[in-house]
């Protein structure tokens, strides 16, 4: 059953209230309306003035005691808020409003108490047990959900803190990195980008050169046989064939002579 949110205003205080005094201060919430529910039962039997007057003291104590837990609890909620998770945090709601209930229930105890001594009658001693054992299940019950908050959630713990530290510098480095990395693959997309600009430029410069060599390669044969054409055409013709008649005279010269001695020879004979 949830609980419908009241809102106490806040009251000054001429002290500040030191964080972590919530758990200390629980013990006593926690411990009193018991005390005092074992001692109406023993009374109900003994009956006893002065149990009645102790009982009455220690109720007392126990509004005293749920003032300074929601004082305290109101600190250490602010301080556990944002080490706590989404479920955390709704457990914490639940938990200040629950104790917001049960310090205003103190006060009903004890109200039923003071009627309890003032009509001495079964009745209303009834009543006021059925009010206080419904407070003690209230406290309880409070003090379930608190351990929760601490040993599931973590709240007002040293440890948790230490862990919370590191977690955040983790964190921290974690989008450091992942700056880094998105920096880096942009440096290596607009390189990327470049190289293929660069590819495709040279690309079409090789496209571009093979119609160039072609048009160097019909030109430059063209040039050679006009030269050579008029080489041919300017140098005389004949100066090679002079040359080999003079050789060949020579040769017939030489083999005449020697004709001319061998047939004396063959004459001799």
């Amino acid at each position: 059953m949830e609980l419908t949110p009241i809102k106490i205003p806040e009251i000054p205080l001429s002290f500040e209230i030191p964080a972590l005094m919530h758990p200390p201060v629980d013990h006593f919430i926690i411990a009193l309306p018991i005390v005092v529910l074992l001692l109406e039962i023993i009374n109900l039997f003994a009956k006893k003035r002065a149990i009645g007057v102790i009982s009455f003291l220690l109720l007392i104590l126990t509004v005293v005691a749920a003032g300074a837990a929601y004082l305290t609890g109101t600190v250490d909620g602010k301080a556990a808020w944002d080490l706590l998770t989404e479920v955390g945090q709704s457990e914490l709601k639940d938990h200040k409003i629950l104790g917001t209930y049960l310090m205003l229930a103190s006060a009903v105890v004890l109200v039923f108490k003071l009627l309890s001594a003032i009509i001495s009658r079964g009745l209303m001693k009834a009543l006021y047990l059925f009010v206080l054992i419904f407070f003690v299940v209230g406290i309880l019950k409070q003090g379930k959900e608190g351990g929760e908050l601490v040993y599931t959630h973590g709240a007002n713990v040293k440890i948790v803190k230490i862990k919370d530290d590191a977690l955040f510098d983790c964190q921290d480095d974690l989008s450091d990195y992942v700056a880094e990395e998105k920096e880096a693959e942009e440096e290596a997309k607009a390189a990327k980008e470049a190289e293929a600009a660069e590819g495709k430029k040279a690309e079409e410069v090789k496209k571009e050169e093979p119609v160039e060599v072609e048009k160097t390669e019909a030109v430059t044969p063209e040039t050679p046989t006009a030269e050579t054409s008029a080489t041919q055409s300017d140098s005389p013709t004949q100066t090679p064939v002079v040359e080999t008649p003079s050789v060949t005279e020579e040769v017939e010269v030489e083999k005449v002579p020697e004709a001319s001695e061998a047939q004396p020879e063959i004459a001799t004979h």
